[in-house]
């Protein structure tokens, strides 16, 4: 791979150094950096703003999200998000590709759904016993984990999970706890839509956004954010 150019790379959006709130969020650029994107690449803006004229599913799904966003602020789970956005869209048929470690949880949200009229399609994530030495997996790491719980020699199966998917005709897929990876390759080989509704994240409840805060006001990343001032 060749490395980028100083050029190109100074060009690149880094929006996460912005106060957006005061300036795309209030309908305007930001014309104190060299590289806010709505100055440095209006034709892709302008490009963005074509998509939602001409692909009515995707101008859809934008409005949809906008309302279910609207509607259930702050009151709302993310469940009954998923679960309002699915009705505006007149989605009949949804797939749940899960984690084993979360087959609790995957029962009660097909249950709920269920409730609310939808078809529901599920796929665990060890469908096919695929054995993980058979995908490289070094056998030092199918047994223990490092820190003592039994893992197992039997591999997720990310790619099975979207093929049935894709077979059973589902019009939205449910992530419930995919392991990082395994969510991305899901997501690259649905056909449907694919939305998250569980994170994995097995050093807390599956809050990924946990590490960053907690009760004594410092992340488990403060070394690399900087002590937090209280």
């Amino acid at each position: 791979m060749q490395p980028q150019s100083k050029n190109k790379s100074e060009k690149e959006p880094t929006c996460h150094l912005c106060n957006s709130f005061e300036h795309c969020v209030s309908g305007r650029s930001n014309n104190k950096i060299k590289n806010c994107p709505m100055i440095i690449f209006p034709e892709i803006e302008k490009q963005a703003r074509e998509i939602y004229k001409k692909d009515e599913f995707i101008k859809r799904s934008v409005c949809e999200a906008s309302i279910v966003e609207a509607t259930g602020y702050i009151k709302w789970p993310r469940l009954k998000d998923t679960i309002e956005f699915a009705k505006g869209m007149e989605f009949k048929k949804l797939g749940l590709a899960f984690c084993v470690g979360l087959l609790s949880e995957a029962e009660q949200i097909a249950k709920i759904l269920e409730n609310y009229g939808f078809t529901v399609v599920s796929v665990c994530c060890k469908t096919g016993s695929v054995g993980k030495t058979s995908v490289g997996v070094p056998e030092e790491y199918t047994m223990i984990s490092k820190t003592g719980y039994p893992i197992g020699t039997i591999s997720c199966n990310p790619s099975a999970q979207a093929l049935l998917m894709n077979e059973a005709e589902t019009e939205l897929n449910i992530i419930i706890g995919l392991c990082v990876g395994h969510d991305t390759i899901f997501t690259s080989l649905s056909k449907a839509p694919v939305t998250t509704l569980i994170a994995k994240d097995r050093s807390s409840p599956h809050n990924p956004a946990a590490c960053l805060f907690n009760h004594y006001g410092k992340s488990f990343f403060a070394s690399d954010l900087g002590e937090v001032k209280k």
